[in-house]
């Protein structure tokens, strides 16, 4: 059985509290949504003059890159993402696929709605490319600061790193809560490490702080149009992670990650890139690392570790955001079921996925081992992020537009200044495609394959199965004379909330009985991240003691039936443990030649039905009381 999903609902926010949790989230989100782009520093200016296009540094450029970032940093991250785009939750929920689902539901159908729902899928498809990069260019671009050390520690620096990933997937079962706990204070460290380091050096030189003005950017670009383009490329690794501060949202609320970036991150990563930029006036030679060129030589390998730890925790923004819209997708039908655990009694988002995390693991242990430098590496990255920002924008534009009712000429004002940065942010990043940056697009294309595979062939399934349904009146007139009753109820699961479910007829065919108590339970999965408990179950009666029943679920939760139906109690009267049996179909799909997908298609869904989760374990039904029937269905 599937879920279907409908519109509707209400739901609350994991930031509600007072002050002291307020500031308590706040520090968690510094050590769980802040890591990736916290940890930029370690590469992104140095990537922009001696990454794939080798930029001259002079102080020109060095004044013009320092100030497109910053400009780039408030428009992109600021602007966008902590100020606007975390006003469009929904319901406490931020990433694409909840974005998505925010506009679907406020908006309705219409003639952009088909475009929108594929923007929104193949956004979710590039962000498992950046899934899978951060971690690897994050921990590769620490563990290389060994080298500044000794020329000998090379050698050590892939395994080290293989090393250091492996025990961080490994903890995650723990859950992001205590993690969070441990990884907070760290990063509050690491942020103050920063601001001191850029502090030190914008001392020593301080008329760099003049590149916070725009006119340097604005010169930079002027003076040599086709170098800058291909510098931005490199400029925009220092944004990278401001969809993660979106997608994350549900883990720890709106206000904490807003405090976070205003008050530690924003200030202390500028003041490192200031320091940065101060250093490299006073020593250009130093470009080669900047960022650990910055310390003293005492204090080289603390940094070091320092850093090391906090790349550790840069990779766990985007892994806790791919727990998030691996279950987003599974809720709303984009998806196979897969087992989620909670890690939180107090915070339902914090959830840990078996198979997502060791496949996270394998894809990014691959790429340490492939391209063996964060150099190699970081050309493969930005194309991912900057296409997820772009399509983010369109999607902005609707909501501004039909949710929000922004007048047209200021909201297309707004679009259009974050899309052209977007657009020339992406373009620039295209120019790295043969070095690495085909591999990011290659995952989103087989996500994307993947989630539409699946969507369309659960409505394959659905349409094929309900060419097939008797009736319900039919049905119940049909079975009140002459069927042997049986004590007990039993609860035959459906996805579909008309006709007769084909568990229940081959139950009959085979047994020639039927239980005194029928349900007939459908999941549906609205729109919405939670559902009320008061609005969890609707119940029709059907005569002959049947009963139709609707469970209501948001895309942020997972199912409990029978937990869900011991509280509609009083709708559906007593529900004995040892007298109430589960009966559910099980499908195995065959590809045929009736029309629907392509041939390989069709294989593809066969392969995800065969390896998705049970019904039973998914909506968490006790084993010892659940009768799994199968069909063959055709697509």
């Amino acid at each position: 059985m599937t879920a279907t999903v409908a519109p509707a609902g209400e739901a609350h926010s994991p930031a509600s509290g007072g002050a002291g949790r307020t500031a308590w989230l706040s520090l968690g989100a510094l050590g769980i949504v802040f890591g990736d782009i916290g940890t930029s520093p370690l590469y992104a200016l140095k990537e922009t003059f001696v990454g794939h296009h080798h930029m001259p540094v002079d102080p020109a450029r060095v004044f013009g890159v320092c100030s497109i970032i910053f400009w780039t940093m408030l428009l992109v991250v600021t602007l966008k993402y902590v100020t606007i785009m975390m006003r469009a939750d929904n319901k406490g929920e931020g990433g694409s696929l909840s974005l998505l689902a925010l506009i679907s539901r406020h908006s309705g159908p219409g003639r952009w709605t088909a475009g929108l729902t594929m923007l929104g899928v193949f956004s979710t498809a590039l962000f498992f490319g950046d899934a899978m990069i951060t971690p690897a260019v994050s921990v590769l671009s620490a563990v290389e600061g060994l080298e500044i050390l000794s020329p000998a520690f090379e050698r050590y620096v892939v395994p080290g790193s293989i090393v250091i990933l492996i025990l961080l997937f490994a903890i995650q079962k723990r859950g992001t809560e205590r993690v969070g706990a441990v990884f907070g204070p760290i990063m509050l460290v690491y942020f103050a490490i920063l601001a001191l380091l850029g502090l030190r050096s914008i001392a020593a030189t301080p008329h760099i702080l003049a590149a916070l003005l725009p006119i340097w950017g604005i010169r930079f670009i002027a003076a040599d149009p086709g170098l800058a383009f291909l510098a931005l490329g490199s400029i925009v690794l220092a944004v990278t992670g401001a969809e993660t501060l979106y997608a994350d949202m549900s883990h720890f609320g709106r206000r904490p990650i807003r405090l976070a970036w205003l008050v530690v991150a924003f200030p202390t990563l500028m003041l490192n890139y200031l320091g940065q930029a101060a250093l490299l006036l006073r020593a250009p030679a130093a470009v080669d690392s900047p960022f650990y060129l910055l310390a003293p030589p005492a204090w080289r390998f603390p940094l070091v570790i320092l850093a090391t730890v906090a790349t550790v925790i840069a990779s766990q923004a985007v892994i806790t955001g791919a727990y998030s819209v691996i279950r987003q997708a599974v809720q709303l039908g984009l998806f196979p079921r897969l087992r989620v655990l909670h890690t939180s009694d107090r915070a339902e988002g914090q959830i840990y996925i078996p198979l997502v995390n060791w496949t996270l693991l394998a894809t990014v242990a691959l790429l340490v081992l492939a391209f063996q430098t964060s150099s190699n590496l970081a050309s493969a990255y930005g194309i991912a992020v900057t296409g997820t920002m772009f399509i983010t924008t369109v999607m902005l534009a609707v909501v501004l537009r039909r949710l929000w009712k922004w007048p047209l000429l200021p909201a297309a004002a707004l679009v259009l200044m974050l899309g052209t940065v977007d657009l020339v942010y992406f373009a620039s990043n295209l120019t790295k495609f043969a070095d690495g940056g085909w591999f990011p697009l290659l995952v989103a294309a087989i996500a994307f394959t993947l989630l539409t595979t699946w969507a369309k062939g659960r409505a394959l399934v659905h349409n094929r199965l309900g060419q097939a349904n008797m009736p319900l009146p039919i049905f119940v007139k049909s079975v009140e004379h002459g069927i042997h009753r049986v004590r007990g109820t039993a609860v035959y699961l459906t996805a579909s909330k008309e006709g007769v479910p084909p568990s229940l007829l081959h139950n009959l065919k085979h047994n020639q009985v039927l239980h005194e108590s029928i349900l007939l339970v459908t999941v549906s999965v609205l729109d919405v991240p939670h559902v009320p408990e008061a609005d969890r179950a609707d119940v029709e009666p059907l005569g002959c003691g049947m009963k139709r029943v609707v469970l209501r679920y948001g895309f942020s939760e997972d199912p409990d039936i029978p937990a869900a139906l011991a509280a509609a109690a009083p709708l559906l009267g007593p529900l004995p443990k040892m007298t109430t049996s589960y009966f559910i179909s099980r499908q195995t799909v065959i590809a045929a030649r009736a029309p629907g997908m392509a041939k390989w298609r069709e294989r593809i869904f066969a392969w995800m039905v065969r390896n998705s989760a049970t019904a039973m374990e998914f909506f968490k039904l006790p084993p010892n009381r659940v009768v799994e029937l199968g069909s063959q269905v055709e697509i």
